[in-house]
């Protein structure tokens, strides 16, 4: 492996011309205010087997600054690159990043569609203590696409620069802007604009890509795109707003909960397959669960107690409980309660996880098992690679997942009752509408609790949204559904089916 790494503006100016291939921006961006150094650059040249095939890849692990319209550099996106070579000016090019609002794209980068992942156990074990296997990455994409992760200001290496504060970019729409900035000085200098296109993410990296698509095709400077990877989705906050007299989350929770009941046999005479026993609480959650929650107190007697056997059917709660609670669980009394008996609470992220809490009486989990389940392995993968594999240098600690402040919610452009609901799923619709050509991938884990799939199912066959070009996938994992070998593997083949079908 040959590396370059830049770090002098003596460098930079030496090798200014090769560098503006790869997207990385001159010493002569920084001009403007003294005291921000040149942006680090790191060019190194790999080969691997993806999707069957030996491909020579250039990855460029890169500082981007974002700057004023007087030139000053106002914020640095660090991102991480992977280039077919030879070029291909004609070849898609997708653009990843996760969620949060706070986590860089180390998951997605680490995980799923990087050249290279950590193996973490597949069985929802503990990752346990250092040294994680840093791998090959067959199920990476770039057999079919070219691959930019991207880290938003407050993520990764990605900061605010001078006298410029994060603030500026932590708001559902301020951090769309950033990103699509960013995305077209990539296409700028890397000579991709009429190369096809497609952004996703993961978690609120869907609502970012809603947010996104709305700043890349809602305006006259159109960065058309053929399509948009929703992994684990959240796009109407309203709906899923557990707050008192809101009986929308009872009902996209209920799939879930039927999901983990099935995972930890706690379902009498179940169905053969997770998809038929979450199909049976679809249809009972969008039906009589639904009917009856909205008649509120007035549901009494036969009806109640006919709810309440189903109810406590799909959820492997007990009666009893249900009755206690009113027919209404919230996902955090589920962790604590479908297991109690064995003295264990489920994961958020992905209910096949298991953790001990301090003790058995709690309403609550005392934290999730499916997150500190993995984190340390991604977070010794990324800068292991980065650092050592890719060259990069920084002083900067890789902020996986960091606080980002108050985020601003607010959707000016939906009208002033936005204010009291939010969801970012119309701009998908009106970017559907708009681009006869652009389609929608939603791929959803079973035991996913941070982003329900019945709620991205919900979210998207709202009134606006061409139905005939959204794909769903689902997978027998939660919500980094890649850390699950067979679901990683199937993820892949099905994101490379999509990209092809164009």
């Amino acid at each position: 492996m040959k590396a370059i790494l830049l770090t002098t503006a003596v460098a930079l100016a030496a090798l200014a011309a090769p560098l503006a291939a790869q997207g990385a921006p001159p010493a002569a961006e920084a001009r403007g205010d003294p005291a921000v150094p040149p942006p680090t650059i790191s060019v190194t040249r790999h080969t691997g087997v993806f999707g069957g095939q030996r491909i020579a890849y250039t990855a460029t692990a890169a500082e981007t600054y974002l700057k004023a319209e007087d030139g000053t550099p106002k914020a640095s996106l660090f991102s991480v690159s992977y280039v077919r070579e030879p070029r291909d000016p004609n070849r898609p090019v997708t653009f990843l990043f996760n969620g949060g609002p706070g986590s860089g794209s180390v998951w997605l980068h680490m995980g799923a569609f990087g050249p290279k992942r950590v193996a973490i156990p597949s069985d929802a074990r503990d990752d346990g203590p250092p040294p994680y296997p840093i791998v090959d990455n067959p199920d990476s994409l770039l057999d079919v696409t070219d691959i930019v992760f991207i880290d938003p200001v407050g993520t990764g290496f990605s900061h605010a620069l001078g006298k410029t504060e994060g603030k500026e970019y932590w708001g559902v729409t301020q951090d769309a802007k950033s990103v699509s900035q960013f995305i077209r000085l990539w296409l700028n200098d890397n000579g991709r604009w009429n190369s096809p296109k497609y952004i996703g993410g993961e978690s609120y990296g869907t609502t970012r890509s809603a947010a996104l698509i709305n700043q890349l095709e809602g305006s006259f400077n159109d960065v058309s795109l053929d399509g948009i990877i929703l992994i684990s989705t959240i796009l109407d906050f309203g709906a899923q707003a557990n707050v008192p007299g809101n009986e929308m989350p009872y009902v996209l929770f209920l799939p879930s909960m039927a999901g983990a009941a099935f995972y930890h046999h706690k379902v009498a005479n179940p169905p053969p397959t997770v998809d038929a026993f979450v199909q049976e609480a679809r249809d009972f959650a969008a039906g009589d669960y639904a009917a009856a929650l909205l008649k509120g107190q007035r549901l009494q007697g036969e009806e109640r107690a006919s709810i309440r056997r189903r109810l406590a059917r799909f959820t492997g709660l007990s009666e009893d409980y249900l009755e206690r609670a009113d027919l209404r669980v919230t996902d955090q009394r589920f962790y604590k309660e479908l297991l109690r008996d064995r003295g264990l609470a489920v994961g958020r992220l992905d209910a096949r996880y298991t953790g001990k809490d301090y003790d058995n009486a709690g309403e609550t989990p005392d934290n999730d098992p499916s997150f500190y389940g993995i984190d340390a392995g991604y977070t010794a993968a990324i800068n292991s690679w980065v650092r050592d594999g890719l060259g990069f240098r920084s002083d900067r600690s890789y902020v996986t997942i960091g606080p980002v402040g108050d985020w601003d919610w607010t959707l000016s452009d939906q009208g002033g009752e936005a204010k009291y609901y939010k969801s970012v799923a119309p701009y998908i619709g009106k970017a559907m509408r708009e681009n006869a050509g652009l389609r929608v991938f939603v791929g959803a884990g079973y035991y996913d609790f941070a982003t329900p799939l019945f709620g991205a199912e919900y979210a998207l066959s709202r009134t606006g949204i061409p139905q005939d070009r959204i794909h769903f996938s689902y997978y027998e994992a939660g919500h980094m559904m890649y850390v699950h070998d067979d679901s990683r593997a199937k993820l892949s083949r099905d994101i490379r089916a999509f990209i092809r079908a164009r």
